[in-house]
């Protein structure tokens, strides 16, 4: 175990057994991680863009005239060289209807921890920009018109409002945070990229230009849980014409912004495992959260679901990531944010955590089998990397939404948080979070195919 708080000189030492669960008694805070790497990404970064914030209420002077804030990370995969990670954005600020001028992005980025900075790299080389600029993203649209309802860019106006749509958005029917809320991603072994939305859910396909190769993929209801045949949020586009949010509410079998939360490529590249962030509204187990086969040969669900048990039923899940074809890493975590030793925070984040689960070794009561993998409130930092984010040696991520992990090695983990431009304030409490990205190591080394080192599972 790593401990910060005993004397450096017993890391050398070998103790007998007694010696060691004596200390490990006497100094509970021993950590299964350590701080390596730290990178930041100021809140207020901006790419270019159509004019956006139009919707948003915030203490930013809004709107964001010809950009758009580089934010809200919900996924991480492998960027186009070693170094490089591409990174999606959710819709945008929260919810669909601040959102429609929102354009749905995947930007390449590069985190230098040395520096500790992020800077923006070209999209296909993965070189070094100056700035974020047209090289450094892609984004989401749906020229080959593969969408089965009116999108943001049909709309001369942008939704219950008298603004015109951006004649940018118009002309390349692109996609927006009033259309979707994508949250997590794949890339396939053929280059084209998976995303997990959670307005539908639906799953979306799209090319290396950006563009939707298919229909939209609806989630069938295979447990039969409740009376609709496929599972639907209040945001689903058939409820759109509801008289209002309780209506929508009622009318769904699972909560707001409860879709697919997270989306992992197996090892072998041949499926897709979506999970959901909330349980089904009729599911009599609460702490359940569903896990979704999904085969990539034949682009359909293969019916087999997996239940994952949260550790509390108000917990959520931030994302799912191979770490070979059975073992997967969860983000679980609460709804609280705020180092919990910082006594400004008065209601500190209690429960942000990795879990490894493996799909073939299921529990009596049906849920895959979950093992600890690291604490993020109790990272070890005896290098100072984490500087006045670190208090005695511990370093802490108390983000309220942390949603992007991936395996660097077999004992070295990305991490990411989403930090909600600009309403979270999980660092510092009058301070809005920037992004931070954090590289931990690992105790023991996860059983890492190396293929997840190649594509980004």
């Amino acid at each position: 175990m790593l401990c910060p708080y005993l004397p450096k000189q017993l890391a050398a030492w070998l103790l007998p057994q007694p010696v060691v669960i004596l200390l490990l008694f006497l100094h509970p805070h021993c950590f299964a991680a350590e701080l390596v790497g730290r990178a930041v990404l100021s809140a207020d970064t901006f790419a270019p863009g159509p004019t956006t914030g139009q919707f948003k209420k915030t203490n930013r002077t809004v709107p964001f005239v010809n950009a758009q804030p580089v934010q809200g990370f919900s996924a991480v995969i492998a960027g186009p060289k070693a170094g490089t990670y591409l990174v999606i954005s959710d819709n945008g600020f929260g919810s669909k209807a601040n959102s429609p001028d929102y354009v749905l992005r995947i930007y390449a980025v590069e985190p230098d921890f040395t520096t500790g900075k992020v800077f923006p790299v070209n999209f296909q080389t993965g070189e070094r920009l100056a700035s974020f600029s047209r090289q450094s993203f892609l984004e989401i649209n749906d020229q080959n018109r593969k969408v089965n309802f009116s999108i943001v860019a049909e709309q001369s106006f942008y939704p219950g409002s008298t603004i015109p749509v951006s004649p940018a958005i118009k002309k390349n029917r692109l996609l927006t945070g009033g259309d979707f809320d994508i949250e997590s991603f794949r890339r396939a072994t053929d280059g084209s990229y998976w995303l997990g939305d959670e307005f539908g859910p639906f799953l979306l396909h799209i090319g290396k230009n950006g563009e939707l190769l298919d229909s939209l993929i609806p989630l069938p209801n295979f447990l039969g849980i409740g009376k609709l045949n496929f599972v639907k949020s209040p945001d689903h586009p058939e409820f759109t014409n509801l008289p209002n949010q309780q209506a929508r509410t009622t009318a769904a079998n699972i909560g707001s912004s409860k879709g697919f939360e997270g989306l992992a490529l197996n090892t072998s590249g041949t499926k897709l495992y979506a999970l959901l962030e909330g349980s089904l509204k009729d599911d009599s187990l609460k702490q359940r959260l569903l896990i979704h086969e999904f085969d990539l040969a034949t682009k359909q669900y293969t019916g087999k679901v997996f239940s994952y048990k949260l550790e509390n039923q108000n917990h959520a899940i931030g994302e799912i990531t191979a770490i070979n074809d059975y073992e997967y890493i969860v983000i679980e975590r609460d709804h609280h944010q705020g180092d919990p030793n910082n006594p400004a925070f008065k209601y500190p984040a209690k429960f942000k955590r990795l879990y490894k689960i493996n799909i073939k070794q299921i529990d009596a009561n049906g849920f895959v089998d979950k093992q600890l993998l690291v604490d993020l409130l109790k990272i070890s930092d005896i290098n100072k990397i984490g500087g006045n984010s670190a208090s005695k040696g511990i370093f802490t991520f108390p983000f309220v939404t942390i949603e992007s992990v991936l395996p660097v090695d077999a004992k070295t983990l990305l991490i990411i948080n989403d930090n909600n431009y600009a309403d979270s304030m999980g660092r510092s409490p009058k301070q809005i979070d920037n992004t931070e990205f954090i590289l931990i190591r690992l105790e023991k080394p996860l059983n890492l195919s190396q293929e997840s080192l190649v594509i980004g599972h």
